[in-house]
């Protein structure tokens, strides 16, 4: 593990002041703003408004307005793709402001972020393609007297609420999807990371997206993230975060049966077989625990590894995980940057203690680091983890990789399936049949086989049981913000009704 320290890079920066996006207005909120403190630094870098329930119902009521009265869901699907197409330019003109906001708000290295912009500018150009193809059906084949044609039609208002650890990336993969099929929104940033969400707000003006189109609202979620979820003119709620949040979504947008869409936690699996290219796997190991300090519902924390190969794979891993970068987000060469809050950190760390109380043994790292800057944690990896131990079921959201061991095919399968979460998996063998078996045996909504975190726009991104409700991304994502209407049309002279038809006496 190589340190990078760089404390003084935020000494001269001056706090940027944000404010909220209501009906086509830059609102500053009635409260004290939020003050974000750079998780790397130790410094305050933004301020957000402090939104609160008034400000969240005056933002549901714009985006009501909008969508009944205003012209974004009457525009044409080519009007509507040429201003999401227009937004991504302007995204990929300011990538590197968008990538410092989410850089010093969460604490991400600064080259990730920059990859993760670029990835976003490929959805928003990917969802105003998805615009000009959504369609309904036609049945011309119900006999004679009968036409039945299916509508799509945009669903409404939708609240979008989104995490800290993508601030970008996940308002990404659900706001351009919900435009492109003339939905009005809603969205709430965390509190933590608003700034590159405020900003794409300032993007979307100057793209041409009409007021109350877009508001975006700041603040926390008992004070804005409830109203959005049971508001009664909301008509669907996309939120990702973590599972128990999730669950409380749920719950509140249950009180008006409203569409709900979640992208909740894992704890995924990556499954290794004797005959795997273990240079490749390493690499991706390594990559898939501490990409983005582990702190990502999709990163590879569980490894479950053939026990004949397990001692020397475990080796070859802590060998690279010493050469991995941890430090100053800033620093273009970091891989691993801070720990979003002092308190996350004490909860990860916590894990660590509970493992090795338990019989687990630290095969690298197990530590927090003290760089005189923020907090951070050392990649750590521990084995002789057993499948029932908190930190092989439970979601860490840091840099921690659990080792486990199989010995047969069907054992390997149980491990994986055996917790709450079914996000991704994957699955490491030179033989097709053990990735296929392993592929429609692990309940998952993704399995890499020989490889790991790959993704594209054109892929669907979801998960099983407890890991959310609902896919994002795909050719059917448009499709996810529409209700199907049946128009079932009558031909000719009506007959056969219940009661027989009689002339009228005069």
């Amino acid at each position: 593990m190589t340190v990078i320290v760089n404390p003084t890079a935020l000494s001269d920066h001056k706090a940027r002041d944000f404010k909220m996006l209501i009906d086509g207005r830059w609102e500053a909120g009635a409260s004290d703003p939020i003050e974000r403190v750079a998780p790397s630094h130790g410094v305050v870098v933004s301020r957000f408004p402090a939104g609160s329930r008034t400000d969240a119902e005056h933002a549901i009521a714009a985006a009501r307005r909008a969508f009944d009265e205003g012209p974004w869901p009457r525009m044409t699907a080519s009007e509507r793709s040429a201003i999401l197409l227009k937004a991504a330019d302007l995204i990929a003109a300011r990538a590197e402001e968008l990538a410092f906001l989410d850089a010093i708000e969460a604490g991400k290295p600064i080259t990730q972020v920059r990859g993760e912009i670029a990835g976003s500018v490929d959805i928003w150009r990917y969802a105003a393609a998805l615009a000009r193809d959504l369609h309904g059906e036609s049945y011309n084949t119900l006999g004679d007297g009968t036409l039945g044609v299916v509508l799509r039609e945009a669903i409404g208002v939708v609240s979008i609420i989104t995490p800290w650890n993508f601030p970008f990336l996940i308002v990404g993969q659900k706001l351009p999807f919900a435009l492109a099929a003339g939905c009005t929104t809603v969205v709430k940033p965390s509190e933590l990371t608003s700034g590159s969400t405020l900003v794409l707000g300032e993007i979307l003006q100057q793209a041409g997206v009409p007021d109350g189109v877009v508001n975006i609202v700041t603040g926390t979620g008992p004070q804005v993230g409830a109203i959005m979820t049971s508001h009664p003119d909301v008509d669907m709620v996309s939120f990702t975060g973590s599972t128990g949040v999730g669950k409380l979504t749920m719950t509140n947008a249950a009180q008006t049966l409203k569409k709900v869409s979640l992208e909740l936690g894992g704890k995924n699996p990556q499954i290794v077989f004797p005959d795997a290219d273990l240079d490749a796997f390493v690499d991706a190991a390594v990559f898939g625990a501490y990409f983005n300090a582990g702190e990502c519902c999709n990163a590879g924390s569980r490894l479950i590894l053939h026990k004949s190969i397990a001692s020397d794979v475990v080796r070859r891993v802590a060998e690279l995980a010493k050469d991995v970068k941890v430090g100053d987000p800033l620093d273009p060469s970091t891989q691993v940057g801070a720990i979003i809050t002092p308190q996350h950190l004490e909860k990860i760390s916590g894990y660590v203690t509970g493992a090795r109380s338990s019989g687990a043994r630290v095969a690298h790292g197990g530590e927090t680091l003290d760089l005189g800057m923020g907090q951070f944690m050392s990649p750590t990896i521990l084995e002789a983890v057993m499948p029932d131990m908190a930190v092989a079921r439970e979601e860490v959201f840091g840099p921690v990789l659990s080792v486990l061991t199989f010995e047969t095919t069907a054992e390997a399968i149980r491990i994986a399936n055996s917790i709450d979460y079914g996000l991704s998996a994957g699955v490491w063998s030179r033989d097709f049949d053990t990735c296929l078996t392993i592929g429609r045996s692990v309940r998952a909504g993704t399995v890499w086989m020989n490889t790991f975190m790959d993704g594209a726009s054109e892929l669907p991104f979801g998960g099983y049981k407890q890991s959310g409700l609902g896919r994002e991304l795909g050719r059917h994502a448009v499709e996810d913000y529409t209700e199907t209407k049946t128009l079932n049309m009558h031909i000719g002279k009506r007959t056969g009704w219940w009661m027989p038809q009689t002339e009228k006496l005069v």
